[in-house]
């Protein structure tokens, strides 16, 4: 069935050859042609299904180029054309599928030998991709009422160790965050099913903590699972933690892959906390691969209800522009909806809530912080106490230090974490 409905495809592009030429082999290469004239390539079937270029936008000319193994015309003066090229391909060539999508907007392209360098920048959609994909089913509204947190962020923090806690560590760490007045709890990527705690056990051993400090506080902290895994234990393992008392699953998008997080999706009755570990092979060299706008309208049309951001003033490489470039790529609007809730989490502490919501002006989003609440002076419960205290002085508008004047746990993690955090 022939569709006049279309995918947009924005590229960073770098080439030896003219904008033009790159535009054409990009174009052909990802729908009806190929590097020679084939019979089968009639007007009509290029007609039906060859990719546009909608535009060419020329940026700079540079002399050195970004990748290697590009081939440079015979009379190549040693110029590499920088530019952005907009390319469109019929929505029937692949239809409403995620991993076809990827095949065509971002497949062979980044082996071609014509380009230098080659980034996939924006991505827009058809309606019709709703038809199958549709999105989270909890997003900031959702996972706002089952945390009973309203006008303020989500603060949470992260089981450390990261990994190598038996259950009977474990046990007294989910207890003393349980009962420090946490909203949210995740497990950090790398634990998820190791062989020493089983998946089942680290279950019933959490959930019998925070039932306990629910019936203690009146406050049941939502505790995120890593569930990553293979397609069965996907199942299985969501599936354990709802029986449970569970109220939230955690994957690693890059490891289960779009596939699985759709599947996981369509059956998940938790809010689905989408962690991006791994997005960084993606992203971080700024000629290839892909940028967090694409990215993260997949993570959103597959399922995820959070999704991470990396956090201003944070401990990885990223800029703040570009975290808060996908703050806002997230509260765009994705076909109507798709609502997901951004997660600042790598090195935040008290000393960074000011900053944060000076730039990004919002309290929609989770604010993780794991050595900000833990390595607190005076404990865990001061930590806590501290990040509510450092944005109720962001969101009042009043000055971090001033506030912390009468209020000693923001004070001592002031002291401690200075102005990068923890």
């Amino acid at each position: 069935m022939f569709s006049e409905e279309k995918v947009t495809a924005t590229y960073w592009v770098e080439t030896p050859h003219s904008l033009h030429t790159a535009a054409a082999v990009m174009a052909a290469e990802q729908s009806t042609g190929t590097f020679v004239a084939v019979p089968g390539e009639t007007d009509e079937v290029k007609r039906r299904s060859a990719a546009n270029i909608e535009s060419i936008t020329p940026l700079e000319i540079v002399r050195t180029p970004s990748l290697p193994g590009s081939r440079p015309p015979h009379n190549h003066d040693g110029s590499y054309y920088r530019g952005e090229v907009v390319l469109s391909f019929p929505y029937h060539n692949m239809g409403p599928s995620i991993p076809n999508l990827l095949a065509t907007v971002a497949g062979n392209l980044f082996e071609l030998r014509e380009l230098s360098g080659l980034r996939l920048i924006d991505l827009e959609l058809p309606p019709s991709f709703s038809s199958k994909y549709k999105g989270p089913k909890f997003g900031t509204a959702g996972t706002r009422d089952l945390v009973g947190v309203h006008g303020r962020p989500i603060i949470g923090t992260i089981i450390k160790p990261s990994i190598g806690l038996t259950i009977d560590e474990l046990r007294p760490l989910v207890r003393t965050l349980a009962l420090s007045g946490l909203d949210f709890i995740k497990d950090d990527e790398l634990n998820a099913n190791p062989l020493f705690v089983p998946f089942e056990q680290k279950v019933k051993a959490v959930m019998e903590e925070i039932e306990r400090a629910a019936d203690a506080t009146g406050k049941k902290v939502m505790y995120a699972f890593n569930i990553t895994g293979d397609i069965d234990e996907l199942r299985r393992n969501h599936d354990w933690v709802k029986q449970s008392g569970g109220t939230c699953v955690m994957v690693s998008i890059n490891s289960i892959g779009f596939s699985g997080l759709a599947e996981l999706n369509r059956y998940s009755e938790l809010p689905i906390h989408g962690h991006r570990n791994g997005f960084g092979y993606w992203t971080r060299y700024p000629a290839l691969g892909m940028a967090f706008a694409p990215y993260q309208k997949l993570c959103r049309l597959a399922g995820a209800d959070h999704l991470h951001v990396n956090a201003l003033n944070g401990k990885f490489y990223e800029s703040n522009e570009s975290v808060i470039r996908s703050v806002q790529a997230l509260q765009a609007p994705l076909l109507g909806g798709y609502d997901a809730m951004p997660v600042l989490s790598s090195g935040q502490s008290a000393a960074t809530a000011a900053e944060t919501f000076r730039l990004l002006r919002t309290c929609d989003l989770m604010n993780i912080a794991g050595g900000g609440i833990m390595a607190h002076p005076d404990g865990v419960e001061a930590g806590v106490a501290s990040m509510l205290e450092a944005w109720e002085a962001a969101v009042q508008g009043i000055p971090v230090d001033e506030y912390a004047r009468s209020r000693p746990a923001l004070r001592r993690a002031l002291e401690a974490f200075g102005e990068k955090g923890a």
